[in-house]
């Protein structure tokens, strides 16, 4: 009988029992995300317009789709737009959303129980219901938004707010944080509910001020998860679609309002040139890279100190 073992005999370590698991999970992962990738990254150096889906074999043109990007003024414009309204959402998200899970903390049980109901049924609700919801409130003549502001005093009597980019993406941005802060406010919330309340309490003896806890205890220690949270946030708001396409169809203007994800549908589906659409998809990836990798970096450096 082995020493110290309870009478079981122990595994070897290099046991390939483990990774025989995680093979079939892994092989499902590669095909489900690397064939569409691979796919597409092949069709960004092709030529491929309505000629190819009725048969004719697509042209190679290699890196041509890229050439023509690159020196089209209108994607930097488009890419500006994506980024600026990306972050701004991001962090807007993340304050809220923070706030709202320490107030939540302080919350008494049965109002915390009701808030929660609330955000769990904005977060539920269909993007398309909600936005046809949104759009009935922003509406020209008979939106809510424009009734109060005008009986408050302000000029917004017929106000269109689709019209205008600023507007426009002013209601994005309504709209896009409002479903995005629940997300935010339950897994900091959820983080918070492990925090120690000796920690807290020990740096409220030692005359600390609300702000200093929150500061100096509260935020460092659920820092793992406010960076997730960020990450995912970053990636989902750079990544946005429905809100803006469906906006643009109620009456803004396309060309003044896309973003990356709306472009590459407008080139691919609406205009029809598929290879073009695919380099642009490629380059959003790449940008997506660019914006989280300060974030990743963080983690792994979290990762360290934490070990």
């Amino acid at each position: 009988m082995g020493r110290g073992t309870g009478g079981r005999t122990p595994r070897p370590r290099g046991s390939a029992l483990p990774y025989l698991l995680v093979t079939p999970a892994v092989l499902a992962l590669c095909l489900a995300l690397g064939y569409p990738l691979v796919r597409q990254l092949v069709l960004s150096f092709q030529e491929f317009g309505l000629a190819q889906q009725f048969g004719r074999p697509p042209e190679w043109v290699g890196l041509a789709n890229y050439r023509e990007l690159l020196t089209d003024g209108y994607l930097w414009r488009v890419t500006a737009r994506t980024v600026v309204f990306c972050l701004v959402n991001a962090v807007v998200t993340m304050l809220l959303g923070v706030g709202l899970a320490l107030v939540m903390r302080a919350m008494s049980t049965p109002v915390r129980l009701l808030t929660q109901t609330g955000l769990l049924f904005a977060w539920a609700m269909p993007v398309v219901a909600s936005l046809t919801v949104w759009q009935w409130l922003f509406d020209t003549q008979y939106g809510v938004v424009n009734h109060v502001l005008t009986a408050l005093g302000g000029d917004f009597e017929g106000h269109g707010w689709l019209l205008h980019p600023l507007s426009f993406f002013f209601v994005a941005t309504v709209v896009v944080v409002w479903m995005s802060v629940p997300f935010v406010a339950f897994t900091v919330y959820a983080a918070l509910t492990q925090l120690s309340e000796e920690l807290v309490e020990a740096a409220e003896i030692d005359g600390a001020s609300p702000a200093q806890r929150l500061r100096h205890v509260v935020l460092p220690s659920i820092r793992p998860v406010l960076l997730v949270v960020g990450l995912l946030q970053i990636i989902w708001d750079l990544r946005v679609f429905t809100q803006i396409f469906i906006l643009q169809e109620a009456g803004g203007s396309a060309s003044d309002t896309n973003l990356l994800g709306t472009y590459i549908y407008r080139l691919g589906i609406g205009g029809g040139d598929f290879g073009t659409s695919a380099a642009v998809a490629v380059f959003m990836l790449a940008l997506t890279v660019v914006l989280t990798a300060p974030y990743v970096r963080a983690m792994l450096r979290q990762e360290r100190s934490a070990a």
